[in-house]
């Protein structure tokens, strides 16, 4: 379709929605169905285009692909809570960390097999960090940030065996074929982590308040958790269900799962890649990669439920613990489904022509930063990473193709911004969960965050604007 203003109409209407409601799936849902309409502005035919453009999604190969990733991926994390996995890691940690060091050691080398999801990261460590908060001289505040460091910022560097790489590539793919690029989308993902300078940014931020910034003293420390709370031995375990008391106590059935898929990842990534023709390095980069993720998953749940089974746990319940884990992220792929939709109404409306047409004016050197900076507020007022990178990653290329910008670069920064409102909005679930298991007020504690946040952003801002002159 021809460059036309009424592309851009739906966008109009997510963003301040979304910013409105503190929702995220409302605002999309009546994104889709503005450009549905727009598409077929009669009565009944702006929900039936809604309806075909919604299925055209589902049945989209590579979108299939990502669903069953999905929902197997926390399905799996399902069964490592009910069978104790993570109880057993928590209780076995603790009762080996004796000092500080040690706590703040083990929550960095921790990322290496928790690293995925940021509420699989919460759920290991800070249980940890709570029953051990005597020994850790940090303000609890201080402590919610440096393991939230670890979190969302870290993981979304992770290329491979995350809850969210799969979605990160589907977007890329998305907003590249509407714009006709014939790139990889993985490829593409891989070479933009370098250009995501907030999570970078904040994760230097986080090390050195572990190890080389003085806390202040309790008395005078803000936001200390109730000393009824960090008096009673046994408190962290009502901090979350994946901890409960009436769970087993089994580290292996935590450990051995996360071996498997990221093992099985890594190996079928390259056989993939070998079986192609390609040399070692060459493999990684050439191979289907979400096929071998899958198909990695896949594996590691089977053989788990069997490990799982001679230890006998009863199959209906590890069956029940699979579903329940795997209903968790429903709301994720409802909001996969409305991105993937409204992408290819936009699409047809001629958003990319409309960009193409009407963008130009704006500096080469600026476009990066106004990216991170819009997407930030948009982040930070509606608490979602995943929504804000399904909003604004059309926009994104769009732009990096008009003002012939570096892609990598603006996908970075594309997922920069996301991860601001991840990491420091008071709505986002990071914020929510980690301020619930370690007892803090949550506004309060988003407060906390706010300042080295806001630090990191104006940091991330430079370094966008400075890489822009040297590419």
């Amino acid at each position: 379709m021809e460059s036309s203003w009424l592309s851009i109409l739906p966008f109009l209407v997510v963003i301040p929605v979304a910013i409105y409601t503190k929702q995220v799936l409302p605002a999309l849902f009546l994104g889709l169905l503005v450009g549905s309409y727009l598409m077929e502005p009669t009565i009944l035919g702006g929900v039936q285009a809604m309806f075909v453009y919604v299925v055209q999604a589902l049945i989209d190969t590579n979108n299939i692909k990502i669903i069953v990733f999905l929902y197997a991926f926390s399905g799996l994390v399902g069964m490592i809570k009910m069978t104790g996995g993570i109880r057993g890691f928590v209780e076995k940690a603790a009762e080996k960390i004796q000092t500080r060091k040690q706590a703040l050691i083990l929550t960095y080398v921790s990322t290496i097999g928790t690293f995925a999801a940021p509420t699989f990261r919460f759920v290991t460590i800070a249980p940890i960090m709570r029953a051990l908060l005597k020994k850790v001289k940090m303000t609890t505040a201080e402590l919610g940030f440096v393991i939230e460091t670890t979190a969302t910022p870290f993981i979304v560097l992770i290329p491979v065996a995350t809850a969210f790489v799969g979605y990160m590539v589907s977007i890329i793919q998305i907003a590249t074929e509407n714009q006709g690029i014939e790139l990889d989308p993985y490829s593409l993902f891989i070479q933009s982590i370098p250009f995501n300078f907030f999570s970078i940014v904040t994760i230097l931020l986080g090390v050195y308040l572990s190890f080389f910034h003085h806390a202040k003293k309790k008395s005078d420390a803000p936001m200390q958790m109730d000393e009824e709370t960090v008096e009673g031995e046994d408190d962290w375990h009502d901090c979350h269900p994946g901890v409960a008391k009436e769970l087993p106590i089994k580290p292996m059935n935590l450990l051995l799962p996360l071996i498997l898929v990221i093992g099985f990842t890594l190996f079928l990534t390259w056989w993939d890649g070998h079986v192609q023709g390609f040399d070692f390095f060459e493999a990684f980069l050439e191979a289907e990669v979400l096929d071998a993720m899958v198909v990695a998953l896949l594996i590691t749940v089977l053989i788990s439920m069997g490990f799982y089974l001679i230890q006998r746990f009863k199959l209906e319940d590890l069956i029940s613990g699979f579903v329940a884990g795997g209903n968790e992220l429903m709301s994720v792929i409802l909001l996969l489904s409305i991105v993937w939709g409204l992408s290819s109404i936009t699409d047809d409306l001629g958003f990319s022509a409309f960009v193409t047409a009407h963008s130009g004016w704006i500096p080469q050197m600026f476009i990066a930063p106004l990216i991170f900076v819009f997407g930030a507020a948009v982040s930070y007022f509606i608490g979602s990473a995943w929504g804000t990178w399904g909003i604004l990653m059309p926009l994104g290329i769009s732009l990096a193709t008009v003002g012939d910008v570096s892609l990598p670069l603006v996908i970075g920064a594309v997922f920069a911004s996301g991860s601001f409102g991840a990491f420091a909005s008071p709505l986002s679930d990071d914020t929510n969960t980690i301020a619930k298991i370690l007892g803090l007020s949550v506004i309060e504690y988003a407060k906390y965050k706010l300042k080295p946040a806001l630090i990191a952003a104006g940091i991330t801002t430079v370094f966008y604007v400075a890489v822009t002159f040297i590419l």
